[in-house]
């Protein structure tokens, strides 16, 4: 009897450990997506000093990844947790949850945290972020991204480069060089949000359902999607006079 009784014991306790995990990972997913609501409408914020809008109206999807954490003393390390969308035939896909991380070699020190932006640019990174797994390896796949209100002319953003990446530091966007970072699906935080696993491709496809708690940021990266194709139009019709 006593053994039965300990064995609903432990089984309750697991529950409730399950519920407990479950619940903060939760509330901690839906406050990173607050927080990347929070770059996104600071990003449009600054236009002057922040990404060009001709880069952001182009961008095929937006991953937003507050306090990335960068640091370490000789081996440098990177890793945070953020949020992905792409851009549909209907709008933009309900988010998908994403970890970076990687490392990397030379003499350093101390530990900051960033906000990281990486922008798909073209459909061969955009399949390379189907994939669930990548890896930023080199000038053609990630680069850092040009910063103003327009990019400049030299830059070769629109045909090669999959994704540009920006970090941002007490409110000042630059471009980042992420070399050897690795982007992956954040299973913890997919099934936390959907309450199940889901995969990547069908989430950023469009084709996962959009729970009630991902509505704001959904809301923040239509707006500043539609306000930098509205900023560039205007900036064009302007240079035709």
């Amino acid at each position: 009897m006593k053994k039965t009784i300990s064995l609903l014991m432990m089984s309750l306790m697991g529950l409730v450990g399950t519920y407990a995990w479950a619940s903060s990972t939760h509330e901690d997913t839906v406050e990173r997506m607050q927080k990347s609501v929070d770059v996104l409408s600071e990003i449009m914020a600054t236009p002057d000093k922040g990404i060009p809008e001709e880069v952001l109206s182009s961008a095929k999807c937006i991953l937003v990844v507050p306090n990335l954490i960068k640091g370490g003393f000789i081996f440098g390390a990177k890793h945070g947790r953020g949020v992905a969308s792409c851009r549909t035939s209907t709008g933009w896909s309900a988010p998908a949850f994403v970890s970076v991380g990687g490392g990397s070699w030379g003499l350093q020190i101390g530990v900051e945290g960033v906000d990281l932006i990486m922008l798909v640019m073209n459909e061969q990174g955009f399949q390379h972020l189907l994939s669930s797994k990548f890896e930023l390896t080199g000038e053609a796949s990630g680069a850092a991204g040009p910063v103003g209100r327009h990019a400049s002319a030299g830059t070769d953003w629109k045909m090669n480069t999959e994704v540009l990446t920006y970090s941002r530091s007490k409110g000042v966007f630059a471009g980042l060089t992420l070399e050897g970072a690795v982007v992956e699906q954040d299973n913890d935080s997919t099934r936390a949000i959907y309450g199940k696993h889901i995969e990547f491709r069908t989430i950023l496809s469009g084709k996962g359902p959009t729970p009630k708690s991902v509505e704001a940021f959904l809301k923040a990266v239509t707006e500043a999607g539609q306000q930098a194709r509205i900023a560039e139009a205007k900036e064009d019709k302007e240079d035709r006079k």
